[in-house]
């Protein structure tokens, strides 16, 4: 019996190979693996004491060899395959042993094309993949946290073709996780965004304690290679995240995104916005989100760009909520935010702007792949005779970087960077207004701006807003009507500007 260990992780390699030394296996290995087996008393020999063949190429080659694949590719119950490797005296390997080079760490260390291209591994692969395949006849490992496992069974005689199975089945994954990262990284240079065979890796983070509902399953995965995801944070207090709560967090952060450079405080209920707020600090900013809506808040998440401080944190106590988030939180902020065991509380690190190109929404088998909505608008055009005051358009940016992460329709109402009523995932865009509106007709909507992800079919939207004295709308425009509503806007005496892009979200 002979066992083939070739690994870069050395972690517990040596006391694997003492063991499977003492059952009875001849190990062969390569490079600086043998000389580490060697050098801790392990009795190997060397690869090309059996390819009869050196290393070559600055150990470029020296596995890929008939010697070695045919020795752990012949099916150990088929004559001709027998009579074949007896025919060209090849010996069996019955154990493959591997960890490839390190490609994930040469990539994320920033090293030069040419290093990341050498710690390409070839051989590695190939001789998972052989063993893999023979997986009935060979034991294949890749993983340092299996060796005890296989160490116990061969010593019970007890490893079956089902466990075998398995530790193919993680090989086969090691593999195409490692050449996903390497198309990834082709990909990249030849930027090519939509490929012909979109090739993508994830790991798993955790099992969470359910879906959307109790009923269902989940769990978080994370892109191998992911750069700035702006679901970086640290927790500093509180349950573990649910599904939920990681989907309004992203949403959160998205909004939070917007206003980046800005002190800004965003509230979310069911990954749509119920209250956003600016000001100079981060009290002045959540007082604005919180009256903004100090229903829908209940049992939401509230983000901060700021760092929380001893008097923001006593508002927030007063109000139930899943999750603060924050730059940064004061010693007096964060003892009054933890006298409640459950409320998450995380640190978040700076916000970059997304170097994640894609947006993905997986359908039964199919995948939809478009790029992230990054834009704001193409440009500022008045479009009737009366033109906004810089106040106004002040707001009207305001109004648009959030309406565009609402569910579409949607309809934000703001005014002196504060929402005053949101109207999202309807079916009409009438509806959306008339539920913003009806939904907080306490409040005095005179002189504030109406922001809508897309273009007014009609003219309704314009002569219902102005029931309620909102003097300035921005849009999209390129209805085939969008005259109707510029000649209604002109009648009312109203502003409106044309931001020509749409920001459907579904």
């Amino acid at each position: 019996m002979r066992a083939l260990i070739s690994v870069t992780d050395k972690t517990g390699v040596v006391e694997f190979a003492k063991s499977l030394s003492d059952l009875g296996y001849e190990i062969i290995s390569t490079g600086n693996t043998f000389k580490t087996l060697v050098e801790n008393g392990v009795n190997a020999i060397t690869i090309d004491s059996v390819t009869k063949f050196p290393e070559i190429l600055d150990g470029r080659v020296k596995t890929l060899n008939p010697f070695i694949h045919g020795g752990i590719l012949f099916k150990r119950d088929d004559k001709n395959h027998l009579d074949t490797i007896a025919e060209l005296n090849i010996e069996s390997i019955d154990i493959v042993v591997v960890n490839l080079y390190d490609f994930y760490g040469t990539l994320k260390s920033g090293k030069s094309h040419e290093e990341i291209i050498e710690n390409i591994d070839i051989g590695g692969p190939s001789m998972i993949r052989s063993a893999s395949k023979n997986y009935k006849d060979v034991t294949v490992v890749v993983d340092v946290n299996d060796y005890n496992f296989v160490i116990e069974k061969l010593k019970n005689d007890s490893l079956t073709v089902e466990d075998r199975k398995k530790l193919a089945y993680k090989a086969f994954s090691i593999t195409a996780r490692y050449d996903a990262l390497i198309s990834g990284y082709f990909r990249e240079l030849m930027n090519d965004t939509f490929p012909e065979s979109l090739t993508l890796t994830f790991d798993k983070k955790e099992s969470l304690r359910y879906g959307e509902n109790p009923h269902q399953n989940a769990s978080l995965y994370s892109e191998v290679n992911e750069k700035n995801s702006i679901l970086n944070y640290d927790k500093l207090h509180g349950k573990e995240l649910s599904f939920n709560n990681i989907n309004d967090l992203y949403a959160c952060l998205e909004v939070m995104r917007e206003f980046k450079d800005e002190v800004v405080s965003v509230a979310i209920k069911h990954t749509n916005p119920c209250g956003v707020g600016v000001g100079n600090s981060s009290y002045e900013a959540f007082k604005k989100c919180y009256e903004a809506d100090k229903v829908s808040i209940f049992g939401g998440i509230v983000g901060i760009t700021s760092t929380i401080d001893k008097e923001t944190a006593t508002l927030l106590n007063n109000i139930f909520l899943e999750i603060v988030v924050a730059y940064d939180f004061t010693d007096e902020a964060l003892e009054i935010l933890k006298s409640k065991k459950n409320l998450r509380i995380l640190k978040l690190k700076k916000i970059e702007d997304s170097k994640q190109n894609y947006d993905f929404k997986y359908l039964d088998g199919k995948l939809l792949v478009q790029e992230k909505d990054t834009k704001l608008l193409e440009d500022y055009e008045v479009v009737t005779k009366l033109s906004p005051s810089e106040k106004e358009l002040s707001d009207m940016e305001f109004g648009m970087k959030i309406v565009k992460n609402m569910k579409s329709n949607a309809i934000v109402i703001v005014k002196d960077g504060q929402t005053l009523a949101c109207g999202c995932g309807q079916t009409s865009r009438i509806w959306a207004l008339k539920n913003a509106l009806e939904n907080n007709s306490d409040k005095d909507f005179t002189g504030s701006v109406l922001a809508s992800d897309a273009f007014f079919p009609f003219d309704d939207c314009v002569r219902l807003a102005n029931e309620y004295n909102i003097k300035s709308i921005v849009q999209p425009g390129g209805s085939i009507k969008d005259i109707d509503s510029i000649n209604a806007c002109d009648e009312l005496n109203m502003s409106m500007v044309f931001t020509k892009i749409r920001h459907f979200k579904h």
